[in-house]
């Protein structure tokens, strides 16, 4: 970062901003990085149009923000970057489904960088959604149940049936192993304290209820995570990087573009475990602890 002086717009109504003048390549001026640090909790996904960056730059610029993760604690990585994941629409294999990474191991990401390397002409968008305004939006008796409710999170999920062998192959290798953990449905932001509704894709089942009720309150939950007003949407152009914060938000890749190609890398940075309203730490049903892909334990 060379740049002495940038821009900070926002691109939602409730979140996202887009950083404006600030070169990422070169050495970062530490103002400049505290500045960008402080935006992340704040904006929850900062926009870098047109960064052009490499992938040892992009690790770098993840970098800034934490200990990079592995790519993923069960898919391969890119080959040679063990910290990256090509996110390639080929195949089918498509993350059209709302959900926060990772969180079926007991210490989901911190923050997840995306950049673009292909999009399509036209589709391929990336939509991101505020937890907290979510949690927010919550009539008053809502919010109290939730605060008291944890789910259990697992990367064995209720998958689409695959329609080609390339997504087949990737749904084995994403339940290789198999993770259930525990989260609070309230988790409390490490930093800000703001709370946020911790669910998404990969939540199956409130303990203390039967998987109907449980996926009925679920669902209720998350219609106030998609809600229009609590979601930006990022048009991507080839070199543009985005950074989200991975415990406040969460995400959806519409599968709007055919069979057009469309290839992202992404890196994570390492996060703690969350902890819910009333002080309690997530923790692991099935699985191990995951420390192979995180350096937070």
């Amino acid at each position: 970062m060379t740049t002495t002086a940038f821009d900070i717009r926002r691109v939602g109504g409730r979140l996202g901003a887009e950083i404006i003048g600030l070169d990422l390549h070169g050495t970062p001026d530490p103002r400049i990085l505290a500045e960008i640090r402080e935006a992340l909790p704040e904006h929850k996904a900062l926009f870098f149009r047109g960064a052009h960056l490499d992938d040892a730059e992009q690790l770098r610029f993840a970098s800034l923000f934490g200990e990079p993760t592995r790519a993923h604690p069960t898919v391969d990585s890119l080959e040679g970057q063990p910290a990256i994941l090509p996110v390639d629409g080929e195949g089918g294999v498509r993350a059209n489904h709302w959900h926060t990474d990772v969180t079926f191991v007991r210490t989901p990401p911190k923050a997840t960088t995306l950049r673009a390397l292909v999009v399509p002409p036209h589709g391929g968008n990336t939509l991101i959604a505020d937890t907290g305004a979510a949690y927010r939006d919550l009539p008053a008796p809502l919010r109290e149940l939730a605060d008291r409710l944890w789910a259990v999170h697992t990367n064995e999920h209720d998958y689409a049936e695959p329609r080609t062998e390339r997504a087949a192959e990737h749904r084995r290798q994403f339940v290789s192993r198999r993770y259930r953990t525990s989260h609070p449905v309230v988790r409390v932001h490490p930093e800000t304290g703001e709370r946020g509704l911790f669910i998404g894709g990969f939540a199956q089942r409130l303990e203390g209820f039967g998987s109907a009720e449980s996926a009925d309150l679920l669902r209720i939950l998350q219609s106030y995570v998609t809600r229009p007003e609590n979601v930006v949407r990022w048009q991507w152009h080839p070199g543009d990087l985005l950074i989200f914060d991975n415990r406040i938000t969460q995400h959806y890749a519409p599968d709007d573009y055919g069979d057009l190609p469309r290839l992202l890398h992404r890196v994570t940075v390492a996060g703690d475990a969350p902890v819910g309203v009333d002080g309690r730490h997530s923790r692991i049903i099935e699985g191990d602890d995951a420390s192979h892909w995180s350096s937070v334990g």
